[in-house]
């Protein structure tokens, strides 16, 4: 009989095993950990310029290379989200793999491309008449040169993010707190509660185009989708953007359209262009933020318009929509910017409106009609008449999809039902908003739907905020002062959180006021 070992026996490691052992997962520890090194050289290999335009527009980089230094189990996706990490072996894998050379490498891919340095648009970033054409690589290094020229140097809020946020842990101060408000534009401070009626608590900031007044009247003042930065526009032919802090204000980036007053500006739904068109023009451009070109588009096939004006942009950034004459809607491809189809409404179109998930477009026309529109089909799905008005001069929708607003020359505002509007001829408003006693010209809603902003560009200081859903008038705003300060309104937007409001007037002026209520940008 084979006699068995005891158990205890059987399990008990002999010195030298047990120091293998430990020698092999000290060998292991140190194998991690030189993949890890491998993964950050990886990351640390992208150009300065990327880097820095990234933070720019983006930010959350810093906190990106934090958790992954700290050994968060985390990797960054291209729209700047934290999502859950593989498993240890996948990332092993993938460190492996990204080590590897290619077995084959094209010369044409490798060949460096260059970019014409003469063109209009790029020849202010010549440093001497001999550089006629620069690299990719080195004409995004030039951009950088020219952001951080007009910023001086790299922003204080991308580089002190960190001692930002620790500073408003230390402190419950109403000035610390405004200003770690937008270290990143969707950095969650607080859980906002309902708005209340009445009073709205806002402060006057200094203009957000302080560092940049336009000597002519501007007509667009737009907030950017994902980052803390403003846009104007205007007659003075030129866009420019700034950074969003409520005290200082800095210039990013002037740029300038020769005779080009232009009519309106907006960003792209994923805020890397911005669309203008002009007062006189069928063409308009395109300024991609990122690459730095300008592009004209004035050769749209199947679109004769003399002249283009009204624009809209689909939510989900895969439509352009421009107001023709004779009551012609032009729909094209945001990727494109080919016409896909058009639509005809009876009267001349005035303003549109896209619903929030971009299946839908609303518009008004003169002769007090509002039409719905199906994206996909491009048919009418409803007409009906806006209660009381004659003609139609404003629209819009709110972002959780209950309301739609329409304005009207007389300046009555009429809220009503979303799904009234899809389904009757003759939907009853809501509420009737008599406020205003000329064109109502501008409407927008916050994206908390907690607000409905309405402004006549006929009359000085004509601009109200509403509360909903009461429908009430905040009865401090505009705020009052011994001499007017708002001029006539030419257009309005809120931040994408709610936290400011601006206003862009005749005087080229973009007005900027700090929303208490809300915690974020």
């Amino acid at each position: 009989m084979i006699k068995m070992p005891p158990a205890n026996e059987k399990n008990k490691k002999s010195p030298k095993k047990r120091q293998r052992d430990k020698s092999q997962k000290e060998d292991a520890r140190l194998k991690e950990e030189e993949m890890k090194a491998k993964h950050l050289k990886t990351l640390a290999e992208k150009t300065e310029a990327e880097a820095f335009l990234e933070e720019l527009v983006f930010g959350g980089e810093d906190e990106f290379v934090e958790r992954l230094t700290s050994g968060s189990k985390a990797k960054y996706s291209t729209s700047g989200n934290l999502l859950e990490s593989d498993s240890e072996e996948e990332k092993t894998e993938n460190a492996e793999l990204r080590a590897r050379k290619p077995v084959w490498v094209d010369d044409e891919d490798e060949a460096e491309e260059n970019v014409e340095m003469t063109h209009r648009y790029r020849k202010d970033f010549m440093k001497s008449k001999s550089e006629k054409t620069l690299s990719k690589e080195k004409l995004q290094a030039r951009l950088q040169e020219q952001f951080q020229k007009a910023m001086g140097g790299v922003p204080s809020w991308a580089c002190q993010s960190n001692k930002k946020r620790r500073s408003k842990e230390d402190s419950d101060s109403d000035e610390d707190y405004e200003d770690n408000l937008l270290s990143k534009t969707g950095n969650l401070l607080a859980e906002s509660s309902f708005l209340p009626k009445g009073i709205i608590q806002v402060k006057k900031c200094l203009n957000a185009n302080h560092e940049r007044m336009s000597p002519l009247p501007l007509t667009t003042v737009q907030f950017h989708p994902l980052a803390q930065v403003i846009m104007t526009a205007g007659y003075d032919r030129s866009i420019s953007l700034f950074q969003v802090d409520g005290k200082l204000n800095p210039k990013i980036q002037s740029i300038h359209l020769e005779r080009f007053p232009i009519y309106k500006a907006h960003f792209s739904a994923d805020g890397e262009q911005v669309i203008a068109t002009g007062l006189r023009n069928k063409l308009f451009y395109l300024y991609d933020m990122m690459g730095g070109s300008i592009v004209p588009v004035f050769n749209v096939r199947g679109l004769k318009e003399k002249c283009v004006q009204e624009f809209e942009v689909s939510l989900d950034g895969s439509f352009l929509l421009l107001n023709g004459s004779e009551g012609y809607l032009h729909l094209l491809s945001m990727k494109t910017k080919e016409l896909i189809g058009s639509m005809k409404m009876n009267g001349e179109a005035m303003r549109t409106a896209f619903s929030p998930d971009s299946s839908k477009i609303f518009s008004n026309s003169d002769d007090g009609f509002v039409y719905v529109w199906d994206v996909k089909s491009r048919r009418c799905l409803n007409k009906f008449t806006d209660d009381g008005s004659l003609c139609g001069t404003s629209i819009a929708l709110s972002r959780d999809g209950r309301y739609v607003v329409c304005g009207s020359q007389s300046g009555v505002v009429n809220v009503y039902n979303h799904e009234d509007c899809l389904q009757h001829a003759n939907p009853k408003p809501i509420k009737s908003i008599m406020n205003l006693v000329t064109t109502a010209s501008s409407l927008r809603f916050n994206s908390k739907t907690e607000i409905l902003a309405m402004a006549s560009n006929k009359t000085k200081d004509a601009v109200k905020l509403v509360h909903i859903p009461s429908f009430n008038v905040f009865s401090n705003f505009p705020l009052q002062s011994k001499r007017r300060s708002i001029h006539f309104v030419r257009s309005f937007d809120f931040s994408p959180r709610s936290g400011y409001f601006s206003i862009a007037n005749n005087k080229g002026e973009a007005l900027l006021y700090r929303l208490k209520h809300y915690t974020e940008f």
